[in-house]
């Protein structure tokens, strides 16, 4: 069984690879070159799930409605599997997704991926957080100051 940190590494790569530009994310796997070759064993599947809120972030779980994913599956000739879920209808985005997730189990691979795809890729996804931060801090009001401007 694999330990922990490779767990959570893995689950931190398809987490930063479901979430990317499906455009960006090929770009970046069409850069990397040449990798071993795959078999599809699932290929891309458009469906439905239910995705859940919580009342004020935190509070009681409620359905929030139906969102589309796409999803797929590939097996590595030396036997890696690796699994793409991604958000919409883009069949490359999550068959691309399943073949770094199979290639990231693969020791020689590890580091090149994290260098060349998944590391550029949550760094444009915090600068993109960082962009929206800023605009929704740029129109914050601080009420306490308008009461006191106000004479209040």
């Amino acid at each position: 069984m694999p330990s922990t940190p490779l767990i959570a590494r893995r689950q931190r790569w398809l987490s930063v690879l479901a979430k990317a530009p499906g455009a960006r994310l090929a770009c970046l796997w069409q850069a990397l070159g040449a990798a071993p070759p795959y078999t599809v064993l699932r290929r891309p599947e458009i469906g439905l799930v239910m995705v859940q809120g919580r009342i004020s972030g935190t509070g009681a779980p409620f359905c929030a409605g139906e969102m589309t994913v796409t999803r797929a599956a590939v097996r590595l000739d030396s036997g890696e599997m690796g699994f793409g879920y991604v958000r919409g209808r883009d069949a490359r985005h999550a068959e691309i997704a399943a073949a770094v997730d199979a290639l990231g189990q693969r020791a020689d691979w590890t580091e090149r991926l994290e260098a060349e795809i998944v590391a550029p890729l949550a760094d444009e996804a915090e600068a993109r957080h960082r962009l929206i931060a800023a605009r929704a801090a740029a129109t914050r009001v601080d009420f306490f100051t308008v009461a006191r401007e106000a004479g209040a």
